[in-house]
């Protein structure tokens, strides 16, 4: 089962400074430099769509984004496992995360955007989430502080 994880994070930027910092390939590069080094995601972005979030050998996930209003929201449902850049069929140990979900949602108030991260995280990822996300919305947050 999963374990709901919430970040949160207040930024003083516009939302759509934010937004583009958070989905722009060469910004999204840096912000999740931490969870792997050459981490980068192919997708065009569009609700319905597909994205693979890959590291630099092409290993990664497969998600669709199950819904997307610019500037306000991103939602990803995590499907399945890539390697060398091809989706991998479906199998048990996939099955126990597939289908789990990954939210982001900025609102806007006096300039400041609060920016929130949801995501449903394995229990063996947990703490590994715990200490590499708050790490990833600080870089997301210099980078549209200082855009």
């Amino acid at each position: 089962m999963f374990a709901k994880l919430n970040f949160k994070i207040t930024i003083q930027a516009p939302k759509e400074t934010v937004w583009s910092v958070l989905w722009n390939d060469v910004t999204y590069r840096e912000w999740t430099k931490v969870f792997s080094e050459d981490s980068h995601a192919v997708s065009n972005w569009q609700e319905g769509s597909s994205v693979m979030f890959l590291d630099g050998n092409g290993s990664g996930m497969f998600s669709k984004i199950y819904k997307s209003i610019p500037n306000s929201f991103m939602g990803f449902e995590h499907l399945g496992i890539v390697k060398d850049h091809i989706k991998q069929p479906i199998d048990e140990k996939t099955k126990a995360w597939s289908g789990a979900k990954e939210d982001y949602t900025l609102t806007e108030k006096n300039g400041m955007t609060h920016l929130e991260v949801s995501l449903d995280s394995d229990k063996e990822f947990e703490s590994y989430f715990k200490n590499t996300f708050p790490k990833a919305l600080e870089i997301v947050k210099n980078l549209s502080e200082n855009n």
